[in-house]
């Protein structure tokens, strides 16, 4: 009688309660703590085909950059297996389009090589995050340990900055973005900053990597709230 009842009980708790993250907008995303991060998608280098003065000198810049921080951050390499698919129905429908036999039968030969490549083995594409974070001194300072913790289980809702607030630490977190943006620039590394779709899809992605394929998110653009 007893397991009965307690497997008809629905599970209503949301996984999204015991997640860091209270709310992602204006490009930040806001934690429960009241801390905010930002996320750079980083380009990579072939170091290897550099000459030895051009990787000691990206080394030295590298270095320099490090010890020129004075706050933490995070580096992110994401490993996924490459999906193709999408690739290869493009493929598809431009050999439908061709009129020229010759271009359709070389369009053909290499979509199944395409194919065959992935199929022979699981082909990953990385990418590359740096997370930089804005907490105020002040506010952890005088927060205790037990109140930290108490925090992360805290409902999302619950937690929200106040507008004024808000502003100010996304204007220090903007300046320790610049700072590192253009620190990154000057070893010959491109950077991008995600915006607030990128942030919620890279978190979903996450969070959701068995359903991210088959269940895309919507634009928050589009959607509405009543």
């Amino acid at each position: 009688m007893k397991s009965k009842k307690l497997a008809g009980n629905k599970i209503t708790v949301s996984t999204q309660k015991y997640l860091d993250i209270a709310e992602i907008k204006n490009n930040a995303v806001v934690l429960k703590d009241g801390t905010l991060r930002a996320v750079l998608l980083v380009s990579s280098i072939n170091f290897a085909l550099k000459s030895e003065d051009e990787q000691n000198a990206t080394i030295s810049a590298y270095v320099s950059f490090l010890n020129s921080l004075d706050f933490a951050l995070q580096i992110v390499i994401q490993s996924r297996k490459l999906n193709v698919d999408a690739y290869i129905e493009k493929l598809s429908e431009r050999e439908k389009a061709l009129t020229n036999e010759l271009l359709r039968v070389q369009i053909s030969d290499y979509r199944e090589y395409v194919k065959e490549l992935v199929d022979l083995g699981d082909i990953m594409s990385k990418k590359f995050y740096i997370v930089v974070p804005y907490s105020p001194v002040s506010q952890a300072g005088q927060k205790k340990y037990s109140e930290k913790v108490a925090g992360v289980f805290a409902p999302a809702t619950t937690i929200k900055l106040k507008k004024e607030k808000f502003e100010q630490y996304q204007e220090m977190l903007e300046k320790r973005l610049d700072f590192v943006s253009s620190s990154l620039g000057s070893i010959g590394l491109s950077v991008a900053r995600l915006d607030t779709q990128s942030l919620i899809e890279l978190y979903y992605n996450t969070y959701n990597l068995d359903t991210y394929e088959q269940q895309k998110l919507v634009n928050v653009n589009k959607l509405r709230t009543g």
